[in-house]
């Protein structure tokens, strides 16, 4: 599941230098309790280029998921882990969406997960794109083409109907 834009607000680079809580988008923090109670455990795969083109530091993304992970788990919900690419979007490195090098890091560290059983929820085409690439049901929030397993939605509360 991607993050921001997904779970929390996101916005455009620059600001995110201010930002020191997450804001959930509504709905959100009951979509992932139904998720949840649906079985489904819930990793988090997030792009923070941010980091490498110095508009956050490694501390703040820290402190910023810290609160993140915090506010959820005050609602009762667990995260089963979360992994960030913190590359530039030049880099070309493996691990940024819609490369599947996050993917392929939490299937090492949870070898008992079968993509078969899983699903990749995001709102941008990066995280549809890796959905494609697995072939896996994967929902885009507001983007994508409706094609094979890709299922179009308006938020993250929607996914619950599907699973």
């Amino acid at each position: 599941m991607d993050r921001d834009g997904t779970i929390i607000e996101d916005y455009e680079d620059e600001l995110w230098r201010n930002k020191t809580e997450p804001i959930f988008l509504v709905g959100s923090i009951e979509a992932l309790e139904k998720i949840k109670q649906k079985g489904y455990e819930i990793i988090i795969l997030t792009n923070q280029y941010l980091i490498d083109e110095k508009i956050i530091s490694i501390e703040q993304y820290q402190d910023f998921t810290d609160k993140f992970i915090k506010r959820i788990k005050d609602n009762g919900i667990e995260i089963l882990d979360v992994f960030y690419c913190p590359h530039s979007r030049e880099s070309n490195c493996s691990c940024m969406k819609p490369k599947e090098g996050l993917v392929k890091k939490s299937l090492e560290k949870y070898p008992e997960i079968d993509l078969k059983d899983c699903f990749i929820v995001g709102d941008s085409l990066c995280d549809v794109e890796l959905g494609k690439r697995l072939g896996i049901k994967t929902f885009g929030i507001g983007v994508g083409k409706k094609e094979g397993e890709v299922i179009i939605i308006d938020s993250l509360g929607d996914v619950a109907s599907y699973i």
